[in-house]
């Protein structure tokens, strides 16, 4: 009883219990920060930070009301990634409900003999490659259930699920090889070619890849040999099991209702890069391909309805964190203290030496996107600033859009105020808290390429070529 006591006054907070935590330092900083702003321009239809002319502002620390209604303005702002992730969750249940990814799962499993490290791998290799070309995007999302069920099906756990997609996603997201949107936008800002510069960044995303695949590998092979050492388990995301019929052989069916899942996936890419659609068109083609799979597999409108709301149901958590994610920033916009932590962070870099200057601004990016997360909406505050400073420093652009572009990347897969990754946990069923105390090792080792790149392509003098 006592040792039952101790677990519970000592127990790890909830994700909420974390990140409401940060919006009071948030609001708190509100009252400690000067409040300032730069003037902006428009770039490409995007505001762009002028560099030089910050200027200092009334000050507007938040009130107690203010904290309150930022997590409801929170949950607006965050509306169209909270209903794409309920409507996945729907989406999903009644994939499921057919027994055609799990079929087609455990043909796949029988198919390789069920070794496990080649199936993981190929995972992992594809959402880098994907990403290395900036292809998926938020729409990574939509990915995860099928990890999960990989995982399952490799008597894994969720994490394992979750992170042969969203950390293979970002090994490329993290060094933007060929990424026309955020390393487009800053090589724009530093007037560098696009994609120029390719070889270090491609060289960072083979090594961070390397390491990726052994870290995971590494937690697989620990499971499968003592599976008490699972940090999750299927348990909690598997309410439908017992409802579901129980699917066996992987029928012709099957395989009609997979190709027309993908089909509808496909439409959404090529969507995305014809006509720059978003979470919001995802959500509906998701909704119309699960009508077509509900006919094809003949599940009638009222069971269909039963289905998709007990799936939507089990997303409810996790969508309503990324609201009160999002309610940080805007306390920290509604202070006006964003400009003066980026003014205030840039005055002390241009005395410092070449090689230190440059670490120090893979670190600043590193922390910055603790609180923005968006690349494009980072790259749009800092890049004004990262050009006059790296002339000053006499090291190169390109130096200084790789040293963001590993700092941007990097804090993404561990930050509680990423959309995208509390909506990838969402949809995974994965508590921050455990992917957490998964992830923050790998974060330590690709932090140490990160600064190892930088520092290479100070000392070869990183070109734009």
């Amino acid at each position: 009883m006592g040792e039952e006591k101790k677990k519970k006054r000592f127990g790890v907070p909830d994700a909420f219990v974390i990140i409401f935590g940060i919006l009071i330092i948030a609001s708190i900083a509100t009252y400690l920060v000067p409040s300032g702003q730069f003037d902006r321009e428009e770039m490409d239809g995007r505001e762009i930070v002028i560099e030089g002319t910050y200027q200092a502002s009334e000050k507007s620390p938040v009130s107690v009301l203010d904290i309150f209604l930022a997590i409801q303005n929170g949950l607006i702002e965050s509306a169209d990634l909270i209903f794409m992730v309920i409507i996945i969750g729907g989406v999903v249940a009644v994939l499921e409900h057919t027994g055609a990814i799990n079929s087609g799962i455990n043909s796949l499993i029988e198919k390789t003999n069920g070794r496990k490290y080649p199936l993981v791998i190929l995972f992992i290799l594809i959402f880098a490659f994907m990403d290395m070309a900036g292809i998926s995007g938020n729409a990574i999302i939509a990915f995860i259930p099928i990890g999960i069920i990989l995982a399952k099906g490799l008597n894994l756990d969720p994490l394992v699920g979750v992170a042969m997609v969203y950390l293979g996603q970002y090994t490329g997201v993290a060094t933007g090889t060929f990424d026309p949107v955020i390393t487009g936008l800053a090589q724009s800002i530093a007037e560098l070619p696009l994609f120029s510069g390719a070889w270090l960044r491609f060289s960072a995303f083979v090594v961070l890849l390397l390491i990726t695949i052994v870290y995971i590998c590494l937690y697989v092979r620990k499971i499968s040999k003592d599976p008490s050492k699972k940090m999750t388990e299927f348990e909690d995301v598997d309410e439908l099991e017992d409802s579901s019929p129980k699917f066996g052989k992987f029928t012709n069916r099957h395989k009609l209702i997979l190709v027309v899942f993908f089909a509808f996936l496909g439409v959404f890419l090529y969507g995305v890069f014809q006509f720059e659609w978003t979470v919001n068109e995802l959500a509906a083609i998701f909704l119309l391909a699960a009508i077509v799979v509900a006919v094809i597999a003949k599940i009638n409108p009222n069971e269909f309805v039963s289905v998709f709301i007990k799936g939507a149901q089990g997303m409810v958590y996790g969508a309503l964190v990324i609201g009160l994610a999002r309610s940080i920033v805007l306390v920290l916009e509604e202070g006006a203290v964003l400009d003066t932590i980026v003014n205030y962070a840039f005055q002390p870099l241009n005395t410092l030496p070449p090689m230190l200057g440059a670490i120090t601004l893979f670190f600043f990016n590193f922390l910055f996107n603790l609180i923005i997360t968006s690349g494009t909406g980072q790259a749009a505050i800092v890049m004004p600033f990262i050009v006059p400073l790296v002339d000053m420093l006499d090291i190169t652009r390109q130096t200084g859009v790789i040293a963001f572009k590993l700092g941007d990347g990097i804090t993404n897969i561990i930050t509680p105020t990423s959309g995208v990754l509390m909506a990838v946990l969402a949809v995974g069923k994965v508590s921050f808290v455990s992917w957490f105390k998964f992830v923050w090792p790998l974060v330590l080792m690709w932090t140490v390429v990160g600064v190892i790149t930088v520092a290479v392509a100070v000392l070869v003098n990183y070109g734009p070529f």
